[in-house]
């Protein structure tokens, strides 16, 4: 993929002290990213669950309908969200568990990292899982605070039939608790949130939101224990979706609410092996785990009042490696002097009816392999197998059976047939072609490891 990048100069003209206006101080970031929410769990994407917040947020800014992690699985996911880097450029390929010895690396430049050198202040609080050890913390990537887990909350060697070695909860970079009581952590995060806003409402700060929930094993709150009438998961995610209320009336309290850009999104698809203890993908294919639809596309939204147009949609492709360099235009900020992947969206994200993605095509890997690649409203599959979680559900925290099964090529029309129903590939020979000569520009650029690749 070609980036063109504009050197832009800047022309300072000398005026009387008396006419001299202060700088207008950049806009406040807030990323709230939930973990394994599915595409079809909110109510402005078609969910049945009540999440009035959430929704608040699509009818005050835009909605992206078709928004991609890089990699359906925690780890990866958040590496290329943090850097504007494939996670497999980073070197971080799936899900870190608690025996890791590495984590992101020291060269790596995070969005904090970005901001701290525009003096923002930065604070992470939930879920890290970018490394466990001191010097992969958040405090080595820009974060002035940190209040979380190290982890996913299911990490021990036979989940879920046994007890887990001790689950730290992080302050900072000192273990404050092992073994938390989970139920408390939406609220705990979400109260370090909001104490947060409110110490910094004069300065410009970057908050990082990463929830520990909905991902197995669910805890709530006795508050919202019954609540929504749909079981475990869903008081849970009516739980987070207050969580999103509690932020915004914060803002609004110390009177930064148009100065905020927030987004809101998931870090990849619904885990559907665990049934009702997981969420739902709509009418997308599969979840957490696959490159399809419905394992890669999230719900995205963002609110930016009197910038981000009102019930806004987006339909044009983008990803999260897109969210360092949309930010860097907005706030000012510097790139990376290194290969970033993801490219400026900010026309998309404001509203822009004219705007059309910068991307000439996505790449989806799992682990080390480019499984798919999407360009335009065109989505390739590659041979590959995979492991199916749909229809092979588990109950109350069990998981379910699990397929291995092998498909490719594959060609879907995602305008047409969004949930990846018919192969079109020997139909479009031109397309695949096209697709397949980006895909071999990634594979040099990024790299490719096929399954079947033995090591020598």
């Amino acid at each position: 993929m070609v980036r063109l990048l504009i050197a832009a100069c800047a022309t300072f003209v000398a005026v009387s002290p008396a006419f001299a206006q202060a700088p207008k101080k950049p806009p406040n970031v807030v990323v709230i990213f939930l973990d394994d929410l599915g595409y079809g769990d909110v109510g402005c994407f078609g969910g049945k669950i009540p999440t009035p917040n959430i929704d608040r947020m699509a009818k005050e800014g835009i909605r992206f309908t078709n928004f991609y992690v890089a990699q359906a699985v925690c780890s990866a996911s958040r590496a290329a969200l943090l850097t504007g880097r494939y996670p497999n450029r980073v070197g971080i390929y799936g899900a870190l568990n608690h025996n890791a010895k590495h984590g992101l690396g020291p060269n790596e430049q995070t969005i904090a990292d970005m901001l701290k050198l525009l003096r923002y202040a930065t604070a992470i609080f939930g879920k890290w899982h970018l490394g466990h050890l001191a010097e992969h913390l958040p405090g080595k990537h820009g974060f002035d605070e940190y209040f979380g887990l190290p982890y996913s909350n299911d990490m021990w060697p036979k989940h879920p039939s046994s007890k887990f070695p001790p689950l730290p909860l992080i302050e900072g970079t000192k273990v404050i608790a092992e073994n938390p009581d989970q139920s408390k952590l939406t609220a705990q995060y979400t109260a370090k949130a909001v104490d947060f806003i409110r110490r910094n409402k004069e300065r410009p700060f970057f908050l990082y939101l990463p929830h520990t929930m909905p991902h197995v094993p669910l805890f709530g709150s006795e508050r919202f224990k019954g609540k929504s009438g749909q079981g475990l998961y869903a008081d849970v995610v009516m739980e987070l979706d207050d969580s999103v209320g509690q932020i915004l009336a914060a803002l609004k309290e110390c009177g930064i609410d148009d100065d905020t850009l927030v987004i809101f999104l998931s870090d990849n698809g619904p885990w559907l092996s665990y049934g009702n203890h997981g969420g739902s993908a709509g009418r997308l294919r599969e979840g957490k785990g696959t490159t399809w639809e419905g394992g890669v596309r999230v719900p995205f939204v963002a609110r930016w009042p009197g910038k981000i147009p009102a019930d806004a949609v987006c339909p044009e492709p983008a990803m999260t490696i897109d969210l360092l360099p949309t930010i860097a235009k907005l706030t000012g900020g510097s790139l990376p002097a290194h290969k970033l992947d993801g490219m400026d969206i900010s026309p998309l994200l404001l509203g822009d009816p004219k705007a059309k993605s910068p991307h000439d095509a996505f790449c989806f890997y799992w682990g080390k392999h480019l499984q798919a690649v999407r360009s335009g409203l065109w989505k390739l599959y590659f041979p590959r197998s995979y492991v199916s979680l749909a229809n092979e559900s588990g109950k109350d925290g069990k998981p379910g059976a699990m397929r291995n099964v092998q498909a490719g090529p594959e060609l879907f029309d995602l305008r047409k047939d969004e949930s990846e129903t018919t192969n079109v590939a020997e139909q479009n020979p031109q397309v695949v072609r096209r697709l397949q000569e980006l895909a071999d520009v990634m594979r040099k650029d990024i790299g490719d490891e096929p399954p079947q690749a033995k090591k020598k």
